[in-house]
């Protein structure tokens, strides 16, 4: 049988893609190395008995902003069911019973910041309007084939037919903050200590590093998450990928899992390609895996000089390590003393992203070391409890909390191996949650630690880069390398 397309990897990327060809009366073939789809979206049950622990990403908000579930009919035909995570994010301020929320409505968040800062909540305010404004015509490029000339035109457009900011591009103020770090630009906009870290282990959310150059963005598109909001698959982030799977299926495609493909090569009728025993023929193949994998791993023959300019693409040096915990109790975020006066319950916080660095120079602090090839000596955490939202990830009377910390290199430069420390390392993230919630020591049930290491080994992400390459500018849009290379090609 010839295929019109092959799919190499069944992370979400790849399933959706294979769902809109098959969709499209297409014949699919998706074939993935792991026993079960879904990649880096993909929770399991068998880690911890009796609980459901992603194994990948937790938190949805980019595809909300995508015609994918309406188009692909993925919760009204497909049984994927979401929750609304409000507040979204909620840092605690160390030691106290006080934190800011962030909220889906821009009001109610502005009321929390306004506890802190009354000129940071006005700021906030005309922030997210400005920056939500600006990151819609960036969303709208998302969508679209990324050439200068459609990027350009996205943004003119919006800002002449639709009413808008119409100084919002001519404003060489804007343009500076994003090509700024992004820490440079809380640094200038606001001005409370704790709404600035907030903001800024907020941001780092998606990569680079506080002064990392043109990534201004990094902090405005938070913006976008007041209109997309943020949102929990209820049981588990890999039920958007089972999802897909039923949709794939409803379609006529076809899933071979614990199909490793070893090599393809393009023929004269197509392209052959070997994956575990078997061979097949397709005419079309799409690479969901990563770029370096597919360039210097799978595919032979191709064109040498792009495969040269993949090679050289950075990577990085890792992008965190997470530690997925079964507990007793949920957190409170109260001083030592009142913790021991409340009775752990469900609080809205426990919805959220919950923002574990207790300062700025705290931050700065986990991204020296990781700067430097070391395990942060003082990590910065995200903690999720999930459970809290959806109690069918946990037996009854008990919780999940994942801690997720970003800082964390795949090499070490200390001579240190990541298989010897890992019980190590993973200790430091939970203290760090009952340095904020006392109720929580001696409540750990179990846990299932994923370090850089064991990222890359599951997942296939080389070098732990949940973001596959470094999130630079120079990287992105129409930057990146096989668009490049046509270009070159065509001069």
């Amino acid at each position: 049988m010839i295929y019109d397309a092959a799919i190499i990897g069944a992370g979400h990327n790849g399933l959706v893609c294979a769902a809109y060809l098959a969709k499209a009366g297409l014949k699919v073939l998706v074939l993935e190395r792991r026993a079960e789809i879904g990649g880096a979206v993909c929770t399991r049950g068998d880690l911890i008995p009796g609980y459901k622990i992603d194994v990948g990403s937790s938190v949805h908000i980019m595809v909300h902003l995508t015609p994918i579930l309406e188009e692909l009919e993925l919760c009204s035909r497909f049984g994927l069911e979401y929750i609304e995570m409000d507040p979204w994010a909620y840092y605690p301020v160390l030691g106290t019973d006080r934190g800011i929320a962030f909220h889906r409505d821009v009001e109610k968040t502005c009321a929390s910041i306004a506890a802190f800062s009354p000129k940071d909540a006005e700021t906030y305010r005309r922030f997210v309007a400005h920056w939500g404004e600006l990151n819609e015509g960036v969303f709208e490029t998302f969508l679209q084939a990324p050439t200068p000339g459609r990027i350009f035109w996205t943004m003119l457009k919006r800002n002449l037919t639709q009413g808008k900011s119409r100084k919002l591009w001519s404003s060489l103020d804007t343009v500076r903050q994003l090509m700024a770090p992004y820490g440079q630009v809380v640094e200038e906009t606001f001005e409370n200590e704790h709404v600035k870290t907030a903001l800024l282990w907020l941001s780092a959310q998606s990569g680079p590093g506080p002064q990392e150059v043109a990534a201004g963005d990094m902090l405005g598109w938070n913006a976008m998450i007041h209109r997309s909001g943020a949102k929990r698959a209820r049981g588990g982030s890999g039920e958007l990928s089972v999802a897909l799977g039923r949709c794939l299926e409803a379609y006529g495609a076809e899933i071979r899992t614990e199909a490793e493909v070893a090599w393809l090569k393009q023929g004269a009728g197509g392209w052959e390609i070997q994956a575990g025993e078997e061979r097949f023929q397709a005419r079309k193949v799409v690479a969901a895996c990563h770029v370096q994998t597919l360039f210097g791993k799978l595919l032979q023959g191709g064109p040498e000089e792009l495969k040269k300019r993949v090679s050289k693409l950075r990577v990085g040096n890792g992008f965190g390590m997470i530690v997925r915990h079964a507990v007793e109790d949920l957190p409170i975020y109260t001083s030592e003393e009142s913790s021991k006066e409340q009775a752990p319950a469900v609080r809205d916080y426990h919805s959220s992203m919950q923002l574990l660095c207790p300062s700025e120079a705290y931050l700065n602090s986990s991204h020296r070391d990781f700067s430097a090839g070391l395990p942060p000596r003082e990590p910065s955490v995200v903690a999720m409890t999930f459970s809290a939202l959806d109690p069918s990830l946990a037996p009854e009377g008990k919780h999940t909390l994942f801690t997720w910390g970003q800082y964390h290199p795949y090499e070490l430069s200390n001579g240190e191996s990541w298989d010897a420390i890992r019980e190590r390392e993973a200790d430091k993230l939970y203290d760090l949650v009952c340095r904020y919630a006392p109720n929580m020591r001696g409540k750990m049930l179990d846990r299932y630690i994923q370090t850089p290491l064991d990222i890359e080994r599951m997942h296939g992400l080389l070098r732990a880069n949940v973001m596959h390459l470094e999130m630079s500018i120079d990287q992105m849009f129409f930057s990146d390398p096989c668009r490049s290379w046509r270009l070159i090609k065509r001069r």
